[in-house]
C-alpha cells in the first residue's frame, strides 16, 4: 500500500515540514522507514522527527 506521511524534523535551529510518498505493508512500518529516510538523509536522530499524520494515499 501507499502512504502519504506528513510531520517535520529539527535542522539545525529551526523545524522544517515535510511530505513524503510510501509504499509499505502498514502504518508502523511505513512510520520506522520515514524514520531511517529522514534520519540517514540529513544526519538527523529519531528523537527529533515528529510525525503528524500517516494517511493511506488515494
Amino acid at each position: 500500500m501507499d502512504f502519504t506521511v506528513k510531520g517535520t524534523f529539527k535542522a539545525g535551529q529551526k523545524w522544517e515540514k515535510f511530505t513524503r510518498k510510501i509504499t509499505s505493508p502498514t502504518k508502523n512500518a511505513a512510520s520506522e522507514k520515514i524514520l531511517s529516510l529522514i534520519g540517514s538523509e540529513h544526519r538527523c536522530k529519531r528523537n527529533r522527527i515528529k510525525i503528524n499524520s500517516i494517511n493511506e494515499a488515494v
